[in-house]
């Protein structure tokens, strides 16, 4: 029996174990199996390998940075963009080797296909962590200028705080990549000036349980196109199940 699974924390959001589960068994899959790992700390890693026989493994916050500093190699995407979603585990003669890949890149590109974008959009990010980096290289491989927004910004990062109607018009495609309003806080949502969004803006949220976060409700008012990350969770799980199975 082949394992899978994600690890993570908190993992009670996650539809992971359900999407691969329900695959196995459409797809008569009778070999592999898919579970959860809850991991509160990134030093359990090691004795969490050891402990089972992995065949992959998808990683989610707040580990898609730090766990690239404990495996063997890294795929030439996943280290231009600096996180790593999903890890294919390579026997070879007594040892096992980990390899690092970034599939939240090609489930973005599937979600950013839903839109056409008018000429000079410009993007913002919400959020700087490891789903962030992924959006930011699709972003940049399709030339659309973006900014980050961050609680802690590094020049030339805003602030929240220093989100003005200005910014917010400037910016017509804006990614909430931050986990706020996620289940179970589904009551909370990126602290940006909502009145300031119009029906020419297009929001995504790459959360996507609740499928209408608090984020997507407000940005919805305002008559804003919008769309949250079911499709792109779906895509990228296809592509890592491609992965571990080439």
């Amino acid at each position: 029996m082949r394992l899978f699974g994600l690890i993570g924390y908190p993992l009670t959001h996650s539809f992971s174990e359900k999407y691969f589960t329900e695959k196995f068994k459409r797809e008569k899959i009778s070999d592999a199996r898919y579970m959860l790992f809850p991991m509160k700390e990134i030093s359990d890693f090691a004795s969490l390998i050891k402990r089972y026989n992995f065949s992959g493994m998808n990683v989610t916050i707040p580990f898609k940075t730090s766990v690239m500093g404990l495996l063997d190699e890294i795929d030439e995407e996943a280290a231009a963009v600096g996180a790593v979603n999903t890890i294919k585990f390579i026997k070879s003669s007594d040892k096992l080797i980990s390899k690092g890949y970034n599939t939240d890149i090609f489930g973005f590109e599937k979600l950013a296909d839903k839109f056409v974008l008018p000429p000079n959009t410009r993007a913002l990010i919400l959020g700087t962590g490891g789903g962030s980096k992924a959006v930011a290289y699709v972003l940049k491989k399709r030339n659309i200028p973006y900014s980050l927004v961050s609680r802690n910004p590094v020049d030339p990062a805003y602030s929240y705080q220093s989100l003005t109607k200005e910014i917010i018009s400037g910016h017509q495609l804006i990614i909430n990549t931050t986990p706020l309003g996620m289940f179970p806080e589904v009551d909370t949502f990126p602290d940006i000036p909502y009145s300031c969004i119009s029906p020419g803006h297009v929001c995504i949220d790459l959360v996507y349980n609740p499928e209408m976060t608090a984020f997507l409700m407000k940005c919805g008012h305002r008559k804003a196109a919008v769309v949250n990350g079911m499709e792109m969770l779906y895509a990228q799980a296809e592509r890592s199940w491609e992965i571990w199975n080439k």
